[in-house]
């Protein structure tokens, strides 16, 4: 732990320094150059054969922000050291060519201060784990069988492969919730515009009219009354529970559970997810079991991968059952999570010596399953929600429009 706050702590100190120079031939240069303080940046200087004769700490632009570091971008610099190391370049070199020419300074730092770390002589995987925030347990498995087998190249392209895959399959699974609750936001706002500046304006109208309004009108009058008086209460209520939910759910397992559980539970939306843990578990088990990783130390780290608690227990408990010696097809089938079909190819896998070649067969066909169940909710949302909208703004507009017709037909 304190290895790995001194690593963060390096990483977050590094700074950008300007600086002005002569070389060699005395020609002036410029230049940025990032380091934890000054007196190292001129050390590089002198390195590079430039005498430095004014360094300074880049002043913060006022709209800067310092983006954080995504598990795209993991992928992403995951491909090309992958490419890198394929073509030949050498490890430390791969890092500085790809930190250094990194867009995000938050992701260049990291890259450079992993780099520091192997040119002082540390295995890439130990200088992986330094950083856990944005290299997991399996990541770093991974690159220590790499490393240990003399296939480091070999492993990064299937991490950089697996890292696509996963994060392509977040995408979609992110996809299939964006577009619905986006859609409901949109008529949450809607809603409150009307209830809180339109409907006023019709009010003023209802009050010259005399007589009773229709008891739906007065309904609606009496909500939008509500909401002119008490939104700063919704809006509160609204955030307090999110934050709630939020700083409970990080910390509650138990919640956790339940909140996994009632989404498998939730028709279509519980069967994307299904199909999604079983990709990502698939997928997983099969890199990590094509880079030589033990069955029973695989599982472990699959755990965690599958993006699913219920799932996540599921194979901890399958962990347990191959330890004492049961086979994996035999273990998954006591568990009820997993499909007949995942299970058969697993036991055929098992049989044949070819289980990471099977299970990436059953990856392939989960994860074109997730997206073809996506494609399928968004057509069957789209007029489902336009139903939903067209209601509750037909109906505010109906309220409006019932004494008027009222009036209409007295007259």
């Amino acid at each position: 732990m304190a290895a790995t706050a001194i690593a963060q702590k390096k990483v977050e100190k590094t700074k950008v320094f300007v600086w002005e120079g002569s070389d060699k031939k005395g020609k002036r240069v410029k230049g940025e150059t990032r380091a934890p303080n000054i007196a190292l940046v001129r050390a590089e200087l002198r390195k590079q054969g430039i005498a430095p004769l004014k360094v300074k700490k880049k002043a913060a632009s006022l709209f800067s922000t310092k983006k954080r570091i995504t598990p795209r971008d993991i992928a992403v610099f995951s491909r090309q050291l992958a490419t890198m190391m394929d073509a030949g370049i050498p490890l430390v070199q791969s890092f500085d060519i790809v930190g250094r020419g990194h867009e995000k300074p938050a992701m260049r730092d990291l890259l450079l201060a992993i780099k520091a770390d192997i040119e002082g002589g540390t295995a890439l995987a130990e200088a992986l784990v330094k950083h856990p925030l944005y290299f997991d347990d399996l990541f770093c498995n991974l690159v220590r069988a790499g490393e240990a087998a003399g296939a480091l190249e070999t492993l990064l392209d299937k991490i950089a492969s697996y890292k696509e895959m996963t994060e392509s399959l977040k995408g979609k699974i992110k996809k299939a919730l964006f577009y619905p609750v986006s859609v409901v936001i949109v008529a949450i706002v809607v809603t409150a515009i009307i209830m809180i500046f339109v409907i006023p304006q019709f009010q003023s109208i209802f009050s010259s009219f005399g007589g009773d309004l229709p008891a739906f009108t007065k309904a609606i009058v009496a909500a939008s009354e509500w909401v002119q008086s008490y939104w700063w209460a919704v809006v509160l209520a609204v955030i307090g529970s999110i934050y709630a939910f939020s700083y409970v759910f990080k910390r509650s397992r138990k919640l956790r559970q339940a909140t996994d559980r009632m989404l498998l539970g939730t028709p279509v939306i519980g069967t994307i997810l299904h199909k999604a843990s079983i990709a990502r578990f698939s997928r997983t088990l099969a890199t990590m079991f094509a880079a030589g990783v033990p069955l029973v130390e695989a599982l472990e780290a699959v755990a965690g991968a599958t993006g699913n608690i219920i799932y996540g227990d599921a194979v901890m408990r399958m962990r347990e059952d191959v330890a004492t010696g049961q086979s994996l097809h035999l273990a998954m089938a006591q568990q009820k999570n997993f499909p007949h079909m995942v299970i058969q190819m697993v036991a055929i896998g098992e049989e044949s010596g070819s289980l990471d070649h099977m299970l990436g067969k059953a990856a392939d066909f989960f994860e074109e399953e997730v997206s073809n169940a996506v494609d399928a909710l968004s057509s069957l949302l789209e007029p489902l929600i336009m139903v939903v909208i067209g209601t509750l703004v037909g109906a505010l507009v109906i309220a409006m429009y019932l004494p008027i017709f009222k009036m209409a037909s007295v007259v």
